[in-house]
């Protein structure tokens, strides 16, 4: 993948971090188990993200065979993560784990966001 991309996501991810940080702090109460929360699962998230970039790109210097299996193990490893993220939060009183569960699917939202609304308005300018 393309680092630049990769960079970009993970700039926005962190914007987006910080913009439903200021938001948790003006409308929740107990505003720091979510901030909290939200910068586990994002960090995390981010993470998760780099891994599967780094495991794409040493898989497609495999054999077929030995990449499927290195993917899939790869790909086992980023959700046991993730449950682990999970799992910290719904123990941890001083984590929420509805905001870590936004967390850590912030770098889908930035694609989703990204690449399709964002492309589409683009497209739209040009014509």
């Amino acid at each position: 993948m393309n680092n630049d991309i990769i960079n970009h996501i993970t700039k926005r991810v962190l914007i987006l971090i910080a913009v439903f940080s200021i938001i948790s702090f003006f409308a929740f109460e107990e505003f720091k188990p979510i901030i909290l929360g939200l910068l586990f699962g994002g960090i995390v998230s981010i993470l998760n993200f780099r891994l599967l970039e780094n495991s794409v790109s040493r898989a497609m210097t495999m054999a077929p065979g030995k990449a499927s299996n290195y993917s899939f193990r790869h790909y086992m490893i980023r959700y046991l993560i993730a449950f682990m993220v999970l799992l910290v939060a719904a123990l941890a009183d001083y984590l929420n784990i509805i905001s870590a569960m936004l967390g850590l699917i912030l770098v889908k939202i930035v694609i989703i966001i990204d690449y399709t609304f964002f492309n589409k308005l683009q497209d739209k300018k040009k014509l």
